[in-house]
This record gives structure tokens, C-alpha cells and sequence, in this order.
């Protein structure tokens, strides 16, 4: 199944006061298929430095992310 990032949630675990370049999800993936993507805290939501982008075609769908995540900022949909 896909997983996505709601991109409106995700501040990139600047609420748990984690630096720039690491966030719960990124640490938890076994398969590292977690990037993050650097963000202008002046313009994007939550004012976050960075977001998770988690690669689909490297993804176990293990649920990992979606549990560590603080933010509730992964999800899971059914393919059709």
C-alpha cells in the first residue's frame, strides 16, 4: 500500500526537538526508504525546517513511521 506524508501535519519532528536532518520516522525505518527535504521555516507550515518523503517503490508498508509518528503525519491508503 502507499504511504504518504500530509504535508500539513509533518513538521518534521520539530516538536519533539529533534535537528535538522533527523526526525522519529527516519531513525524507526528498517528499510531507510525516509528522506527529508529541507524547508524555508519562513513559508512553510508549522514553520518547519524540513519534511519526510518516504520513497513507495523501497517501502515494506512494516507500518513503523506511521506508529512513531507523533504528528499523525503518515498514512497508509489501499490501492484500488
Amino acid at each position: 500500500m502507499p504511504t504518504y506524508v500530509d504535508l500539513e501535519k509533518c513538521d518534521g519532528c520539530k516538536s519533539l526537538g529533534k535537528e535538522k536532518g533527523t526526525s522519529a520516522c527516519l531513525e524507526e525505518c528498517p528499510v531507510e526508504c525516509i528522506t527529508l527535504v529541507e524547508d524555508d521555516p519562513s513559508t512553510a507550515p508549522l514553520g518547519r525546517y524540513q519534511h519526510a518523503v518516504i520513497n513507495n517503490e523501497e517501502c515494506t508498508d512494516c507500518e513503523v513511521c506511521i506508529d512513531v509518528c507523533e504528528q499523525k503525519a503518515i498514512y497508509m491508503v489501499e490501492a484500488e
